[in-house]
């Protein structure tokens, strides 16, 4: 005796794994021959959609953020990322994670960078928290 067929569909789909939603992207450079200035749009729009955006970010691209030195006014009053600890529970030292030399360098550079701008700033916790957990991005820096 076999299952209906919508109980066979939903057994079907219930093996099936699901994994993210995967949009293919296109670089563009809307960068004169002064220098890079490239964003990722997807590819998924119909022509006339992708003319607009692309005349959109070309109008307004002295107003995006390319790099931290774009961002020099940014008040610590508006953002400012925090750790918000429990004063009466004491942190949890985690074991340090040894890595790679190359992607150490890679973290060294980018905080170091980071640091020399302004964009981030030195603070204080009594003990040591957390490891720092370097997160590769689509076009594969890190």
């Amino acid at each position: 005796m076999g299952l209906p067929p919508e109980l066979e569909m939903i057994v079907t789909h219930e093996d099936q794994e699901m994994g993210p939603h995967q949009v293919e992207m296109e670089l563009v450079d809307l960068g004169t021959s002064s220098g890079k200035k490239e964003v990722m749009i997807g590819t998924g729009m119909t022509a006339p959609i992708h003319e607009e955006l692309m005349a959109l970010l070309k109008n307004y691209q002295d107003i995006l953020a390319w790099s931290y030195q774009d961002m020099p006014g940014l008040s610590s009053d508006i953002v400012q990322h925090r750790l918000p600890l429990n004063p009466e529970g004491s942190p949890v030292k985690q074991k340090l994670r040894r890595m790679k030399p190359e992607t150490s360098l890679k973290i060294k550079e980018e905080v170091k960078k980071q640091f020399d701008i302004g964009f981030l700033d030195v603070a204080r916790y009594p003990e040591w928290v957390a490891n720092i957990v370097p997160v590769p991005k689509k076009d594969g820096k890190v």
